[in-house]
C-alpha cells in the first residue's frame, strides 16, 4: 500500500464545500469518485481543512491509501484527465504511511479578497466580496484593527455561534494587507482557524476600517470572549486556502 500526497486548486462556487454530503456535490466527493476510475478502488481521501461551501482553494493538500500501481508523480495526470474543470490537482506525490494531512499541518495562508469599486465586478463576482460603502475604507484604520489580531488569543468571539470547540485558543503568526487599485487582499497565516473564524475577523476590521467600529475595542471583544460584539461573516466566496506548511 501507498501513501499519495496530492495539492489540489479548485473553484468552490458549484459544490457544498470539501467534505461529502448526503444530497449536494462536494470537493472531496468528486475527487474520490475521480480516483475509483483510476484504480478501481473506494479510497478516503483525507483534506487539510474543510472548506465551506463556496470557499476556493490554490493550495488545499490532501492524501489518500491506494494499492495502485499508477507511479506517484502520474496520478496529477490521470486525475486531470476525468475531474471537473472547475477542480485540478497540481501535483501528486508519495509521502511516508504515517502521514496525515490534516493532523500533521503545521499552519495554513488563507485570503481574503475585498472590492470596493462603486459597483461589483462581473468576472470577479464568484470570488471577492463587493463592499458598497469601499470608498470609505480607511486603510490604516484596517490595519490597526488587523495587528489586533495577531498573536496567541482565545478567538471564541471570532468563530461562529453553536461550534463545538473546545479549544479555542489559537495563534495567528500574521496578518497582511495588499491594496491594490479596486482589490484589498488580506492574508491570514495561522497555526489553525475556527469554523468561520476568517470570515468574522475580516467583517471586524472592515468595520473598523469605516468607522463602525473602533479597532482600539479590539482586544476587550477578544478578552470578552462574546460573538455579539464581533463585527460580522462576510460571505464564503470571497475566501481562499492559499497553503498549508508542513514544516
Amino acid at each position: 500500500m501507498r501513501n499519495i500526497r496530492i495539492i489540489i486548486e479548485y473553484d468552490g462556487t458549484n459544490y457544498s464545500g470539501w467534505q461529502i454530503q448526503k444530497n449536494a456535490p462536494s470537493i472531496q466527493e468528486e475527487i474520490q469518485k475521480s480516483i475509483k476510475k483510476i484504480t478501481g478502488e473506494d479510497v478516503n481521501l483525507i483534506g487539510a481543512g474543510r472548506t465551506d461551501a463556496g470557499v476556493h482553494a490554490k493550495g488545499q493538500t490532501a492524501n489518500f491509501i491506494t494499492g495502485s500501481r499508477v507511479p506517484a508523480d502520474k496520478f496529477a495526470w490521470a486525475l486531470n484527465s476525468v475531474l471537473q474543470k472547475d477542480i485540478v490537482i497540481k501535483s501528486s506525490e508519495e509521502a511516508s504511511l504515517s502521514f496525515h494531512s490534516r493532523y500533521d499541518a503545521k499552519s495554513k495562508i488563507y485570503s481574503y479578497t475585498i472590492h470596493k469599486g462603486l459597483f461589483p465586478p462581473a468576472i470577479m463576482r464568484n470570488y471577492v466580496y463587493h463592499v458598497n460603502f469601499g470608498s470609505k475604507i480607511d486603510m490604516e484604520k484596517m490595519k490597526r484593527a488587523a495587528d489586533c489580531f495577531v498573536g496567541t488569543h482565545d478567538f471564541k468571539a471570532f468563530m461562529a455561534t453553536g461550534s463545538n470547540v473546545i479549544n479555542t485558543i489559537r495563534t495567528i503568526y500574521s496578518i497582511k494587507i495588499e491594496e491594490n487599485e479596486e482589490y484589498i487582499r488580506i492574508f491570514y497565516h495561522g497555526n489553525g482557524f475556527l469554523y468561520n473564524m476568517v470570515r468574522i475577523i475580516t467583517g471586524t476590521i472592515i468595520y473598523a476600517s469605516i468607522g463602525k467600529m473602533n479597532a482600539d475595542n479590539i482586544p476587550e471583544i477578544i478578552k470578552k470572549g462574546d460573538r455579539e460584539l464581533a463585527g460580522i461573516t462576510v460571505p464564503a466566496h470571497g475566501l481562499c486556502l492559499e497553503k498549508v506548511y508542513y514544516d
